[in-house]
C-alpha cells in the first residue's frame, strides 16, 4: 500500500494517525446510544484492528492480522447496534457500520480482498439480524449498510491498479537488484585494488631484483619464503591479516616455526572486539613459539568456538579457543 501511494515514513505514519483519529471520531458516538461498557470494548477493537491494518509491512496482510481485521467490524457492530432504539423512522446514525468500512477498504488495498467482503457479508447479516428483532425501520438498515458501497468501490480500484501495482514491484525488484549488484562490484574492485597495493608494496623490490636476473642471496631467498607464506596467508585467511599479526607470524617463521591461518568465515556475526581478542591470543602464541607448529584458524559460523589456536612444539602442545563471547579458554 505504500507502494502504491508514494509514502514515505513521515507520510506513512501520519496517514495511520489520521486514519486512527477518524475511527476513534466515528466510534465516539456509540458512547451516547451504548451502554459505555460495550461502547469502549468496541472503541478499542476497532481502534486495534485500524492499527493492525496498517502497520503490517508484508503484503498481503498476514492471515492472523487478516482475521482480527475482517471480525472486529462485525463484533463491534453487534456491540453497539442492538441499543440503537428507532420507534419512529430513522433516528439515530448506525455509526460502526462506517469505520468497519473503512477497515475493510483497507483490507483490499492490503491484498485481502475475499476476506474483505467476508467482513461485509458479516456485517451485514448482524445488521439485518439485529433490524428484524427490533422496533429498527427497514429504512435504518438499508441506510446502515450503504457504506458497504465503499468497498466495493475500492475492490473496482484495486482490479484497475493492480497490474500497475505489480509493475511497480517488479520496477523496485529489478532496482534492489542492480544496487546489489553495483554495491557486490564495487566491493570485489576495492579488495582486488587493496590486494594489488599491498602486493606492489610487499612484492616489488624483490621482483624488481629478480626481473634484472640478479643472483639472490641467501638472505633474499629466506625473504623470499617469508613473502611468499604473508601473501598465501592473506589469500586464506583475509580476517586475519593484520599488521599486527602477519608480523609475528613473519618473525615466528624466521625463527624456524610453521605458521598456518586458516579463516572459514566465523568472524560474521560477532563483535569486533571479539576478532581482536582471537588476534592477540594468535600474536601471544607466535611470539612464544621457538619451534613446531602454529596453526591459527577462525571457524565456520554457528559454532561453539570462534577461532582455535594450536600450538605444537617439541616440549608440549598447546590449544587455545576464544568462544563467541571473547572469553579464551587454554588448555595442555
Amino acid at each position: 500500500m505504500r507502494d502504491l501511494f508514494g509514502l514515505s515514513d513521515g507520510m506513512a505514519w501520519l496517514f495511520v494517525v489520521i486514519f486512527e483519529v477518524t475511527i476513534v471520531m466515528y466510534m465516539r458516538v456509540n458512547f451516547d446510544i451504548a451502554p459505555p461498557a460495550l461502547a469502549f470494548v468496541a472503541l478499542v477493537l476497532m481502534a486495534v484492528a485500524a492499527l493492525v491494518v496498517l502497520v503490517f509491512p508484508v503484503d498481503p496482510l498476514p492471515w492472523p492480522a487478516t482475521a482480527y481485521v475482517a471480525a472486529a467490524g462485525p463484533v463491534s457492530v453487534a456491540l453497539t447496534m442492538p441499543w440503537v432504539e428507532n420507534p419512529t423512522s430513522f433516528a439515530h446514525q448506525l455509526w460502526t457500520a462506517y469505520p468497519t468500512s473503512y477497515l475493510l477498504s483497507m483490507l483490499v488495498l492490503r491484498g485481502r480482498i475475499v476476506s474483505a467482503w467476508c467482513g461485509v457479508l458479516a456485517t451485514g447479516t448482524v445488521l439485518v439480524t439485529m433490524g428484524a428483532f427490533t422496533t429498527w425501520h427497514p429504512e435504518t438498515v438499508v441506510r446502515a449498510l450503504t457504506p458497504v458501497a465503499t468497498v466495493g468501490a475500492v475492490t473496482v480500484f484495486m482490479a484497475i491498479v493492480r497490474p500497475t501495482q505489480r509493475s511497480l514491484r517488479e520496477l523496485r525488484s529489478q532496482a534492489n537488484r542492480r544496487a546489489a549488484t553495483e554495491a557486490a562490484l564495487a566491493a570485489a574492485t576495492a579488495e582486488r585494488d587493496r590486494q594489488l597495493t599491498r602486493l606492489d608494496r610487499m612484492a616489488r623490490p624483490v621482483l624488481a631484483r629478480i626481473a634484472e636476473g640478479a643472483q639472490l642471496t641467501d638472505a633474499e631467498r629466506e625473504q623470499c619464503r617469508l613473502l611468499e607464506a604473508e601473501l598465501r596467508d592473506g589469500l586464506r585467511a583475509p580476517d586475519l591479516a593484520t599488521e599486527r599479526l602477519s608480523t609475528a607470524a613473519r618473525r615466528a617463521r624466521s625463527r624456524g616455526v610453521e605458521v598456518t591461518l586458516l579463516d572459514d568465515g566465523g568472524f560474521l556475526g560477532v563483535p569486533e572486539w571479539v576478532r581482536h581478542h582471537v588476534i592477540d591470543a594468535a600474536v601471544e602464541e607466535l611470539d612464544t613459539a621457538e619451534a613446531g607448529t602454529v596453526t591459527v584458524r577462525v571457524l565456520p559460523v554457528g559454532r561453539r568456538w570462534v577461532a582455535t589456536v594450536l600450538a605444537a612444539a617439541p616440549t608440549g602442545d598447546r590449544r587455545t579457543e576464544i568462544d563467541t563471547a571473547g572469553a579464551v579458554h587454554v588448555s595442555t
